[in-house]
């Protein structure tokens, strides 16, 4: 799981023309538009290739292509871009048969007119301005999902916003294909971390699965003692480690055994193809602690991860961790905890009792021991740190019944404003935009969930992206929104969503 998620994956680059222009044109369509193609596949800031197909003149071409991107499971979506006039019922086979996510380029070779030379050739050439046209009415005839970015491709705006555009397609990618591990079921009684997993494998493409806690013990209790006595090393060289849990100390055994319980969840995880998993607290077998460390650095690996059971939350996390490869800042599992209400001063403390990921780690964290008040088992070993301070996003992902509901909120990750000596997790403090009576208010009235994943390495506009690409619902809560606009948009959104599903 270390290795990255985007290294194989691949976007087509489709030009439209037609063979009325005679071949010498169809040459400088194909030579132009492997250049811009090169050009966007050249820019650091898109995180897979950008592969250059040759351009499409006919029908069946067209249908072709699109049916070879559909069973290619390296191509993560397609661009498209009409350099000359393409007449779009050429395209109507192709786009009917589509799968996979559709970006639209409105674009051209140049970036300005040559005014005393343009003459008719020029103009037959260059003349995506009304082929483009052509396009996107037939997307829109067909009702045709896709994101449509206008403005040269060395533009550093157009890029960022193709960049954006393929980071949710690797995203949605990752869903088609993971496989997520449950150890024992969600925690009893509690709504949130229910949900339809039939649905979320017909509407995503992930799929859910149960396992016995005491199948993933047999396979850390085969653990080597070797393997274990390695990994408490690597654990000594990257964390602070905590004096009771040092060689010979008192409390080592429960290191070496948070390493044994690590080196088990990987294997398991490993080798039935895992990317995601959850643990619950009340079901934990012969497990003597409850992960914490282990999950921990799973997560800091890539891996999706849910407590109590929560696999929505688990399938939501590893998705932004693929979008997000590459990518500084860090995303992981969190719960809203408790609040700071001080008039003009409010802030929310989100935590979880030992799982939240160190890639948001503000500084080198520290690997200590203490009790846990629930599970009834041994002390378990976590990491202990402050998220790093910035602009980031929440998301939850909730079951509404009929439709899952992605709820995302803009924040401001700040310093705790005090010290925490007495409590021993892994934190996050920050501050909801537009404020907290906004942003907490909003929240409730979209049921969004109190598991969520905290990412500094995103931003809304690959949210908005990835939930286009999903057809499932995105309500937003940022610097901009009023409770009365809200409470609207999610009455607009329930109409539109139960009749899309009848179309």
């Amino acid at each position: 799981m270390t290795s990255s998620t985007t290294d194989t994956r691949e976007i087509w680059f489709l030009t439209g023309s037609q063979g009325l222009y005679g071949e010498d044109t169809l040459r400088q369509v194909a030579e132009q538009s492997r250049t811009v193609a090169a050009a966007l596949d050249g820019s650091a800031g898109i995180p897979v290739r950008i592969v250059w197909k040759p351009v499409l003149t006919d029908a069946a071409a067209i249908r072709r292509t699109c049916l070879d991107a559909n069973a290619d499971d390296t191509c993560i979506g397609l661009i498209t871009w009409m350099h000359t006039f393409s007449p779009a019922k050429m395209w109507i086979a192709g786009l009917d048969a589509l799968r996979k996510p559709l970006l639209h380029l409105h674009t051209q070779a140049n970036t300005r007119l040559p005014w005393s030379t343009i003459d008719m050739d020029f103009m037959n050439l260059n003349q995506a301005a009304h082929g483009d046209r052509e396009f996107g009415h037939i997307q829109s005839r067909l009702g045709i999902a896709r994101k449509t970015v206008a403005g040269h491709a060395t533009d550093p705006a157009t890029v960022h916003r193709i960049a954006h555009w393929a980071r949710a397609a690797a995203g949605r990618a990752e869903l088609a294909t993971l496989k997520l591990a449950r150890f024992g079921d969600n925690m009893r009684d509690v709504a949130v971390t229910e949900g339809d997993k039939v649905e979320a494998q017909l509407r995503l493409g992930v799929s859910v699965n149960t396992y016995g806690v005491n199948d993933l013990v047999a396979v850390v209790d085969d653990v080597a003692d070797a393997d274990v006595s390695e990994l408490v090393k690597d654990y000594d060289d990257q964390y602070r480690l905590a004096p009771e849990l040092r060689a010979g100390a008192d409390r080592h055994d429960a290191l070496r055994y948070a390493a044994r319980i690590e080196l088990g969840l990987r294997t398991f995880l490993q080798d039935g193809g895992f990317r995601a998993f959850t643990t619950n607290f009340e079901d934990l077998g012969g497990l003597r602690q409850l992960p914490g460390l282990a999950v921990q650095r799973l997560m800091a690996d890539g891996y999706g991860f849910g407590g109590e059971g929560d696999w929505k939350t688990a399938v939501l996390l590893r998705t932004l961790k693929a979008a997000a490869d590459g990518l500084p800042g860090g995303t992981s599992f969190m719960e809203d905890y408790t609040y700071h209400l001080e008039p003009g001063q409010e802030l929310i403390l989100g935590a979880h009792m030992l799982e939240v990921c160190p890639s948001i780690a503000a500084g080198t964290p520290s690997c200590e021991i203490h009790p846990l008040s629930i599970g009834g088992r041994e002390d378990p070993v976590r990491l202990v740190f402050d998220a790093a301070p910035g602009p980031a996003v929440v998301v939850g992902l909730a079951d509404m019944g009929d439709r899952f509901r992605l709820v995302a909120n803009e924040i401001d990750v700040v310093d705790p404003a005090e010290p925490l000596p007495r409590l021993p997790v892994a934190r996050a403090v920050w501050k909801p935009r537009p404020d907290f009576r906004t942003a907490t208010e909003a929240w409730l009235t979209a049921g969004a969930p109190h598991h969520t994943v905290l990412t500094r390495a995103l931003d809304t506009d690959v949210l908005d992206d990835l939930a286009e690409m999903l057809a499932v619902e995105l309500v937003l809560i940022d610097d901009t929104t009023t409770i009365r606009r809200f409470t609207r948009e999610l009455r607009w959104n329930q109409a539109y969503h139960r009749l899309a599903q009848g179309f």
